[in-house]
């Protein structure tokens, strides 16, 4: 698969990034099963195989049980670690912890970066993280703070590159000012329906700062794929009907399938952004991987966007 560099930093990686969110089959960790992580290491192993050198995790997804799997699949699969990218996200903290009362909330304290990087490291079964991102942006986030606590990370050697997901331009530009390293990327929702960054200014942002964008759910959830599987709350009102007749006939002539062609589109883009696939099906691991050596032309790409806004262009 073709390669590409994340924003300022030495991280050398494939194209697409694969998404570990699904991995464990659940979102309770009580439902994972001897099967289900098995299951897990299998579609690790085979977009492993397909050529994805990153693999992004989280310490939310199946409460821990996604980086969990992913340090089993590094651990059995033989030279996979020297060869791969591993991320993962901190800062959201689930109802309940650590006491009874304590409410579902985002925690940027440098306290709660760093316990959550150390907790990381033990689910994942590694010495150091090569990249390390924010997962949703703490009202109550001090950018110094933050940087205090990036920079002890990554001078004890925990931690390689940092980068932010789902954050605001302005609150980028403002972590920014106080990190004494560079963010390296930006994760965020985009695909043909969800359009926001392009028209909020975080790609914008990306291209003139060299941060690179991370598409999180580019098929949104299946609507271009598979069909859709656990919508998030903010998916249920998107609008395929709008461009996917659009999608199909340029799959059609392409001689490929609409999951392809609508990955490809987001690989156009000169901000580099990097789509980061999470279906668990080996087939469609594999097939996502083509996109990499899709170039859309420019008339198609606009055929895309002009039927996802659902009106001309101005």
């Amino acid at each position: 698969m073709k390669t590409t560099v994340l924003g300022k930093s030495n991280l050398k990686c494939s194209r697409l990034a694969y998404g570990c969110w699904r991995v464990a089959g659940t979102w309770n960790p009580a439902e994972v099963t001897p099967a289900s992580r098995e299951n897990g290491i299998h579609a690790i192993a085979t977009a492993y195989e397909a050529g994805f050198t990153l693999f992004d995790n989280a310490d939310i997804y199946c409460r821990g049980e996604a980086e969990t799997i992913l340090g089993a699949a590094l651990a059995q699969i033989g030279g996979m670690r020297e060869q791969v990218l591993v991320a993962t996200k901190c800062g959201i903290r689930v109802p309940g912890d650590p006491s009874p009362d304590s409410p579902h909330r985002y925690d940027f304290s440098a306290e709660h970066i760093i316990s959550s990087t150390e907790g990381s490291l033990r689910r994942l079964g590694l010495e150091f993280i090569d990249l390390l991102m924010l997962h949703r942006p703490d009202y109550l986030a001090d950018p110094a703070e933050i940087a205090g606590a990036f920079s002890k990370l990554q001078q004890g050697g925990k931690v390689r590159h940092f980068g932010v997901s789902n954050f605001r331009p302005s609150q980028l530009t403002a972590l920014q000012g106080a990190c004494p390293m560079p963010l390296a990327v930006h994760q965020v929702e985009i695909s043909l329906a969800k359009l926001d960054a392009f028209s909020d200014g975080t790609i914008d942002q990306c291209l003139s700062e060299h941060v690179t964008p991370m598409a999180w759910s580019p098929l949104a959830a299946g609507l271009m794929g598979s069909g859709a599987s656990r919508l998030l709350p903010s998916q249920k009102n998107y609008k395929p009907e709008q461009f996917l007749p659009t999608l199909n006939v340029i799959a059609e002539a392409r001689g490929t399938t609409p999951a392809v062609i609508a990955l490809a589109w987001l690989l156009k883009h000169p901000a580099g952004i990097q789509p980061i696939v999470g279906t668990t099906t080996p087939a469609r691991i594999r097939e996502s991987a083509l996109a990499a050596d899709l170039d859309l032309t420019r008339e198609e790409w606009y055929r895309l966007l002009v039927a996802a806004r659902g009106e001309p262009l101005p």
